[in-house]
């Protein structure tokens, strides 16, 4: 018995794509900063999908305030409404050196999940997503922030400076964190997983934040010890953001930081981009 053939419906194809299939122009690749905003986009929305995040992010800045005023304050300054207005500054500078930590976590979770690598075949402009990860932090910078100058002044935080001080020294500390942020990109594509980033990170940031002036005055420390804080990253930081805080800061101190950022951003960030490279 001979099989009959079955008549079959051809699908049309629609004459917008065959249009399209004949267009050998390729679309002219994005510009350094829209590649760089589209990352940083995709940044705000781990937190998006992730909102657990800011309970770390509310958390952290909260405990620290009053843990270290109330532990502290009555025995160094006498009271600790008196030790919160030198307290409140350089606690700000520890969250964001701290917070810091996640971009590199973050950047080593991209090259485990294999997403760094499809990244990397993309025709944009290659450090866009280190930069845009960096920039897209400033989200949790800013609500630490917020959340710890909020709670300071509930306290009896009293800025000097006014509101100007406070805007002005809340730049110059997304300008450090940003800095700060390349040391640990380059942990990031040093190390192998995520753990090994949090604990060997630690082991730096710990001494350098402790080892600082945020929470005494270098003058109560021994020579050596002394030596040691006043050549410290974090203390000049930490003296700027007082500074512009209570309308005491000098081009000298402003200076200094800044020249800080731009060593670390030059050195660190010279590393990553070679260790990128290498990643191909």
């Amino acid at each position: 018995m001979t099989a009959v053939p079955v008549a079959r419906d051809i699908p049309t194809v629609q004459p917008n794509l065959l249009g399209a299939l004949a267009d050998r122009s390729r679309p002219a690749p994005p510009s350094r900063s829209t590649a760089t905003l589209t990352f940083s986009w995709r940044a705000l929305l781990h937190v998006k999908h992730s909102p657990e995040q800011l309970i770390d992010v509310i958390a952290t800045p909260a405990s620290m305030m009053l843990l270290f005023n109330f532990l502290f304050g009555g025995a160094i300054a006498g009271s600790t409404e008196q030790y919160l207005q030198y307290l409140l500054p350089g606690v700000l500078v520890q969250l964001v050196t701290l917070m810091s930590v996640y971009t590199g976590v973050s950047l080593n979770t991209d090259l485990a999940t294999g997403i760094f690598d499809r990244f990397r075949t993309l025709p944009i402009w290659q450090p866009a997503n280190l930069v845009g990860k960096l920039s897209g932090d400033v989200l949790r910078f800013v609500i630490s922030m917020t959340v710890t100058i909020g709670l300071g002044l509930a306290l009896g935080f009293r800025p000097a400076a006014g509101v100007g001080g406070v805007l002005l020294a809340a730049v110059l500390l997304l300008v450090f964190a940003f800095s700060v942020g390349w040391i640990f990109t380059t942990l990031g594509l040093l190390l192998n997983k995520p753990e090994s980033i949090s604990g060997t990170s630690m082991l730096v940031v710990f001494p350098l934040v402790f080892l600082s002036n945020i929470f005494v005055l270098p003058a109560s420390l021994p020579g050596w010890l002394r030596a040691f804080v006043e050549v410290n990253p974090i203390s000049h930081a930490a003296t700027a953001v007082r500074g512009l805080m209570h309308g005491t800061a000098t081009a000298g101190q402003l200076l200094l930081v800044l020249a800080s950022c731009a060593a670390l951003t030059l050195v660190f960030g010279a590393l990553t981009m070679r260790l990128y490279r290498r990643q191909r």
